[in-house]
């Protein structure tokens, strides 16, 4: 009998071993993110003091010019996980500009103004639980679910972003609940501060957000205290080869301050496993004086076109080589005489390594 009960002992021990050994097989932790720098001219502008470029987000420094650092740790249970995304320089800074609403302010010696503080380094930090396997819920600051594109250069095909993706929110602080109610159909609702604000909420104010998702194509809505906005994201595979993204969006500022709407095409074709090239034909117009194209004429609208190769480099390495022409109604950029003009043509060339 002791024997037995010593070979029970044995088994029973090594049973609870083993769960536990199988639950941390489910547990990761993982350590990833990437680093950009990219060279930027213009053809048809100045590349001095006068530069400029187009009014969308991003890669818009003139020579060369550094991105980001991006820092990603995350913790993947089968209940529950976080993750912590941390961003370092220009196109981080720009991504979170509202921020560090919890900091100091500096006057550097122009007399210009900057609030510094932790928030202005947190691009993405939340805790999610998995309440069953439908059922996802989410706490903390999170990337919009708006819009095709993205803040971090890795999943986007371009490199420069979209005015669609510019002009509508970057981030929301708040509580989310996901529904995968099929395999193919899910709903997202949530409750956010103002839009990008997310450090904390000074105004006392909230914002409703709802996401419908059917194979792939989402239709997002957002209230805010400032605005609506509305918006369709989605993309069909055409061919192995060829893929085809879509976004289109409509917002509108409180008391008919204005908005935008417009539309953006992006057919991508894959030639090869280190090579393929994509374009973004996007057309954007503002009402009353939103102030995004940079006429200082009301109701004015542009068109951008983008052309955009990708080469991967030993999986984990990028470059993207990019030429772009935005063409506006009205006078918005200038040429090499610095006088006003309605286009602007501009190259880009972009490394972005991951890992």
């Amino acid at each position: 009998m002791k024997r037995i009960s010593t070979l029970l002992m044995f088994f029973l021990a090594f049973s609870l071993f083993a769960q536990e050994e199988e639950k941390e097989e489910k547990k990761s932790f993982s350590f990833s993110g990437s680093i950009d720098a990219y060279y930027r001219a213009n053809f048809t502008a100045p590349n001095d003091e006068n530069a400029i470029a187009p009014g969308s987000s991003f890669a818009n420094l003139p020579g060369f010019a550094l991105g980001m650092a991006n820092l990603i740790a995350s913790y993947e249970g089968e209940k529950i996980g976080f993750v912590a995304d941390l961003v370092f320089g220009p196109r981080g800074t720009d991504a979170i500009f509202a921020s560090p609403m919890y900091g100091t302010i500096q006057i550097d010696d122009d007399g210009d103004a900057s609030i510094s503080g932790t928030g202005n380094i947190v691009n993405q930090l939340y805790a999610y639980w998995n309440v069953s396997e439908s059922v996802t819920l989410t706490f903390g600051n999170f990337n919009t679910f708006l819009g095709y594109e993205v803040i971090s250069p890795v999943p986007n095909f371009n490199y420069s972003t979209s005015y669609l993706f510019s002009y509508g929110p970057f981030s929301h602080t708040g509580l989310k609940a996901d529904f995968a109610v099929s395999e193919d159909f899910s709903i997202m609702v949530g409750v956010f501060n103002n839009t990008d604000l997310t450090e904390f909420n000074p105004t006392g104010d909230y914002a409703a957000g709802a996401q419908l998702g059917y194979k792939d194509q989402y239709l997002n809505v957002l209230y805010d205290p400032n605005f609506f906005e509305i918006d369709y994201t989605g993309g069909f595979n055409i061919t192995d080869e060829f893929f085809l993204g879509i976004n289109a969006a409509y917002l509108s500022l409180e008391d008919d301050a204005g908005g935008f709407m417009g539309a953006a095409l992006y057919p991508q074709y894959t030639v090869s496993e280190t090579f393929a090239i994509g374009f973004r034909g996007e057309y954007f117009a503002e009402d009353e004086n939103f102030g995004a194209i940079g006429t200082g004429v009301a109701d004015s609208s542009v068109f951008a076109a983008t052309l955009t190769g990708n080469i991967t480099i030993e999986e984990d390495l990028i470059i993207k080589p990019e030429i772009r022409f935005d063409s506006a109604s009205d006078d918005a950029f200038i040429d090499n005489d610095l006088a006003a003009t309605k286009s602007l043509g501009s190259f880009l060339l972009a490394a972005i390594y991951k890992f």
